[in-house]
């Protein structure tokens, strides 16, 4: 078994790899080992995985309905074995709304980095190869949105497009993009005038081929990097909307939403607010963990600066 498992390593870990399909398993393996060094890193994807395998089974984990309660006998009650996390001013399990709010979370972290990263690297990537007009154009239309805080930015689209959870998300990933084309076109600056990028030219492949098939991919760990960093502000931009009442609408267990409604018993009854403020900062700190985890894994150089 030993054997077998060293030979397995050495396969992996070869310096002469016999096929990209090797080349490719042996860079993850040892993106993998130094991963697995960083004990925070690992104890923030634990935290990850944690908040996806409470999502896909909030309907078995809450003990009680999340939007249902009742007023006349279960309202703010402290924590006890019934109500783990205690209730809210409408006799709502805080625990439940806790473990559904978290499929929110999830949802809204998840469309952000579909729609913002992919807009980033495309806009990025496009600005540094073309360059002149076109990446002057292009990086000043991202000056202006990097320009606002992000919160306020966000505000001023979810004023204008309306409340609600789809809105925040779209509102929230148009204020996203911007970190990630500075990025991309960074990245594709060092590698455009390469001999790699000029020996591609000489086969004939158009611009966009190169774009997209040969400088796209040398971007996608940095952009993976700070995509997972940046989950931690998306997290909390989402709660401030909600906690506004821009984001997600009652009934839904949305974490800021809470927290608005809890902040009026901070005092008497703190748990109705510390609760999901608790899981903000949970899921947060998994995220940043597991970036800088990532960072580490993906990037040895910039890990060692």
């Amino acid at each position: 078994m030993t054997a077998s498992a060293d030979t397995m390593r050495g396969w992996l870990l070869s310096e002469q790899p016999a096929s990209r399909m090797q080349a490719r398993l042996g860079r993850a393996y040892a993106s993998w080992q130094r991963f697995s060094a960083n004990r925070l890193a690992v104890l923030g994807l634990a935290i990850i995985l944690l908040l996806v395998f409470i999502a896909i089974f909030a309907d078995q984990l809450a003990p009680h309905s999340p939007v249902v309660g009742d007023l006349q006998g279960s309202r703010l009650l402290p924590p006890s074995t019934e109500h783990w996390f205690g209730t809210d001013d409408l006799g709502r399990d805080i625990l439940s709304r806790i473990i559904f709010g978290s499929r929110l979370t999830l949802f809204v972290v998840v469309l952000v980095a579909i729609i913002a990263a992919p807009v980033g690297l495309l806009i990025g990537t496009v600005a540094g190869y073309a360059g002149g007009w076109t990446d002057a154009i292009l990086m000043r239309i991202t000056d202006i949105f990097l320009a606002f805080p992000k919160l306020i930015l966000a505000l001023a689209f979810v004023a204008a497009l309306g409340p609600g959870i789809e809105n925040a998300v779209l509102a929230i990933a148009i204020t996203s993009w911007p970190p990630y084309a500075r990025i991309a076109r960074a990245e594709t600056l060092t590698v455009r005038n390469s001999d790699y990028i000029a020996a591609v030219k000489l086969m004939g492949a158009s611009p966009l081929r190169i774009v997209v098939r040969h400088i796209m991919p040398l971007c996608i760990s940095s952009l993976i990097v700070r995509v997972t960093l940046d989950m931690a502000g998306i997290i909390l931009t989402a709660a401030g909307l909600g906690f506004l009442g821009l984001g997600a609408q009652p009934p839904l267990p949305e974490w800021g939403a809470m927290i608005a409604s809890g902040r009026r018993f901070i005092l008497d009854q703190w748990w109705v607010a510390a609760a999901p403020g608790g899981a903000i900062l949970i899921v947060s700190l998994g995220f940043n963990l597991l970036g800088d985890g990532l960072r580490d894994a993906l990037d040895p150089r910039g890990g060692e600066q």
